[in-house]
Order: structure tokens, then C-alpha cells, then sequence
């Protein structure tokens, strides 16, 4: 995602502004139980001031696990995190998971490249 966008992939660790890091952050997740709760998580920590000061949250995006239909209980928990952010959906693009561009980006990272200021990368899309 951080490739696609033009950001910085940080992993699991708060970036630390005072060192030159990204103030600006979106958190991204896959659409699986353990993603979801991951994200969970991390917005709470935010919300108990856990994470260096400064931060400002743009929101999260969420990364289907798999092509298709999420299941209900799935559904409804990404309704109660939008019930505290903004969330972005990606949806299932079978190149990254071959660790390739894919031929064609979705409109949806368009979306969150103007969110975020940069610009989708397109290397190796068939513009």
C-alpha cells in the first residue's frame, strides 16, 4: 500500500515525527478477523494517547484478504470502525499478492492518493 501510494511503510511501529517521520498517518489492515481486531487495536491506542504525540489520523484502509464477499460478521465490524473513522476499502488485487503491479489500479487508490497527498503509482499499469 505504501508503494501504491507513494508513503511510507512503518509496520507495526508508530512513526516518531520529532525524528523526521510522517505526522500524517493512515492505518491499513487486511479484512480478516485478525486484521480487523489489529486495527481495533491500534485505534485504541490512539484514542488512550499511547502513540507519540502529534499524529494525525487520516484514516484506515482496509486491504481484502480474498476476492469475493466479506462474511456478515465481518461487514459488521468494519461498521463499527466506521463508526469511529474514515475507512477506505481496497479491493482484492491478485498481483500483490505475487508481489507484482497490478495491469490496472482500482479507482479506490486514486481516492486514497488524493487523501494522502501523493500519487498512485502506476509502474507497470496499462494506463
Amino acid at each position: 500500500m505504501a508503494e501504491a501510494l507513494g508513503g511510507v511503510d512503518l509496520g507495526s511501529r508508530w512513526p516518531e515525527p520529532t525524528r523526521g517521520e510522517p505526522r500524517r498517518i493512515v492505518l491499513v489492515g487486511r479484512t480478516s478477523a485478525r486484521g480487523l481486531r489489529s486495527v481495533s487495536q491500534a485505534l485504541g491506542a490512539l484514542e488512550e494517547g499511547r502513540p507519540p504525540q502529534g499524529l494525525d489520523l487520516l484514516g484506515v484502509v482496509l486491504v481484502a484478504d480474498a476476492p469475493g464477499r466479506l462474511p456478515l460478521g465481518l461487514l459488521n465490524r468494519i461498521r463499527v470502525l466506521r463508526s469511529v473513522t474514515h475507512v477506505h476499502r481496497v479491493p482484492w488485487i491478485p498481483a500483490w499478492r505475487l508481489g507484482r503491479p497490478p495491469e490496472s489500479l482500482p479507482r479506490q487508490l486514486a481516492t486514497l492518493a488524493e487523501l494522502v497527498g501523493g500519487q498512485a503509482q502506476h509502474e507497470g499499469a496499462g494506463s
